[in-house]
């Protein structure tokens, strides 16, 4: 790895995975002086090793004076990832929009099982007893994730947010995040519509896996012609398996503790889905 020092930039979008950090990056990325590439670079987390030349590069079409921001869900669940960025920007502000954790495994592996990267046994991905410490369920262990954060950080710095907010006020969740970052200007009207329609038709699974070598050429180009046509040619309706209310309930029993950790935390960060009963609901919060 080479020793060039990092370029300065002003805040990072941790995570959380499926809870609309796509839908925050590319709503921030549409406004008038805030630069973000596109994500997800995973630079500290998963391509630490290119060094800082390359993450350095990844803002060079950046113009002067502008907020410039990263985003990548992998740097709040991967261990090393707090530590290597307070090293590199100690006051970096930061954004973790998090939701119902049973919500965000049960995506998740809807996502990984449209993609066809995992099968339908539901019980075999998501049981508690199974798969505790594999991805669908670890993700959503947001206190024993923000942990390492909060050890490194001034919680003033960590903006934390609720994924339920962005359907019912995503102009105000989106200025919630101009705020913490410092961004004065005119924003532009977020997203309306969903970043990834899980209801959506889906290229059938032996041909995704086909095409995955030729993913970097094809997703910059895939909601365009001929790409785009050739893709509703192709796209078949998916059917996902339902969550049973006994594991639903499991994997709600799995979080309890998680969730508590996260109380204690963050006191004020209060979601429906981590609230004691007749608690007020609050929203954006760095504490």
């Amino acid at each position: 790895m080479t020793h060039t020092s990092p370029r300065p930039i002003d805040f990072l979008i941790i995570g959380a995975a499926k809870c609309a950090t796509t839908w925050e990056q590319q709503s921030l990325s549409a406004s008038p002086g805030i630069f973000m590439p596109a994500p997800e670079l995973h630079f500290f987390s998963r391509v630490y090793d290119k060094g800082f030349d390359w993450f350095n590069a990844q803002f060079d079409s950046s113009q002067p004076g502008d907020i410039l921001g990263e985003k990548s869900n992998s740097y709040l669940t991967q261990p090393e990832a707090a530590a290597r960025i307070h090293a590199a920007y100690p006051d970096i502000k930061m954004i973790v929009q998090m939701r119902d954790p049973v919500h965000r495994a049960y995506s998740d592996y809807c996502m990984l099982l449209r993609r066809g990267e995992v099968d339908e046994d539901i019980r075999r991905h998501l049981d508690p007893q199974k798969a505790a410490t594999e991805r669908f369920l670890n993700d959503g262990r947001y206190g024993h994730h923000l942990k390492r954060f909060f050890a490194l950080f001034p919680k003033e710095q960590i903006l934390l947010l609720a994924f339920e907010d962005v359907a019912t006020h995503p102009d105000r969740q989106l200025q919630w995040v101009a705020d913490h970052v410092g961004y004065t200007g005119q924003l532009t009207p977020p997203m309306r519509e969903k970043v990834k329609d899980k209801h959506a038709n889906a290229v059938p699974a032996p041909l995704r896996r086909i095409l995955t070598p030729l993913r970097p050429l094809l997703d910059p180009i895939r909601n365009r012609p001929p790409i785009s046509t050739l893709r509703n040619l192709v796209a078949k309706p998916f059917t996902y398996p339902a969550l049973p209310d006994d594991l639903k309930q499991e994997i709600e029993t799995f979080y309890q503790d998680d969730k508590c950790e996260l109380s204690i935390l963050a006191p004020d960060f209060l979601p429906d889905w981590n609230r004691p009963e007749g608690a007020r609901i609050s929203g954006g919060n760095t504490s």
